[in-house]
């Protein structure tokens, strides 16, 4: 497949293996890669065959690409404004043969400017942070992924429109931004479930997982903690190994 080339050639792209090597992801060697956050993120995604995904702000394809790998009958979708970032998720679709469209395109947009059908689930790993005084800037190449321009609000009402009654809505963010979120989902959803991401088992969560289902009315569920380090290890935790080498995944 041909791709056009980043209109800034001072931009070297380099090759990754995820997943333990199932997934090969073409990315910027700097500015935004994808994480941890983003393979949390895909192993959350429980997308039955034929379910139709869609990302909001895909980048280079890094969770698509995750959950092409564990859900292959999943119809993914994703949406990217930055056009070098689409190409580079069009180029890793092919890479891993994964059954996703991306399109290029503004979450401040709405999801009706798409003209699509509704999703059973919206995903999304939004910019953390939407004031620009709240940190030192960002370097150009993670501007993007870091600061939302729009604010929150424009991700979440983005997700709850691009999902149908009773389909899903996914996002991981900041755990300090979890009040914000319940909020703003849920104008127009429910029966949330949330999952805390601790760094260690002696510190507060630093991500959260949330899942909220549209039109949902089932009580909020506090689910048990997903800890990334042992203390004193220089390693994962064997649950968090796991999920990063897509031999589980996050169940809500």
């Amino acid at each position: 497949m041909t791709v056009a080339p980043f209109q800034n050639a001072d931009i070297k792209i380099v090759e990754n293996a995820l997943l333990g090597g199932r997934v090969r992801l073409r990315q910027p060697q700097k500015g935004y890669r994808a994480g941890m956050d983003a393979a949390l993120l895909a192993a959350a995604i429980d997308a039955a065959p034929g379910a139709r995904v869609i990302e909001a702000g895909c980048g280079a394809g890094g969770v698509l690409m995750q959950i092409a790998a564990r859900r292959p009958e999943a119809l993914l979708t994703g949406l990217e404004r930055n056009p070098d970032m689409a190409g580079l998720a069009r180029e890793n679709a092919a890479l891993n043969s994964a059954q996703a469209e991306i399109v290029t395109g503004d979450v401040a947009a709405g999801f009706g400017a798409l003209a699509l059908e509704p999703f059973d689930w919206a995903v999304c790993n939004p910019p953390f942070f939407d004031d620009p005084g709240a940190l030192r800037a960002p370097s150009a190449g993670k501007r993007d992924a870091w600061m939302a321009d729009d604010g929150l609000a424009a991700w979440t009402w983005f997700l709850l429109k691009a999902v149908r009654e009773g389909g899903r809505i996914a996002m991981i963010h900041r755990a300090d931004r979890l009040a914000d979120l319940l909020a703003l989902l849920g104008e127009k959803a429910g029966s949330f479930a949330i999952r805390p991401i601790h760094p260690y088992t002696d510190e507060p969560a630093k991500r959260v997982l949330v899942q909220a289902i549209k039109t949902g009315k089932a009580p909020l569920r506090l689910l048990p903690p997903l800890v990334l380090h042992e203390r004193g290890a220089d390693k994962h935790t064997d649950e968090a190994e796991a999920v990063l080498r897509g031999e589980a995944g996050l169940e809500w």
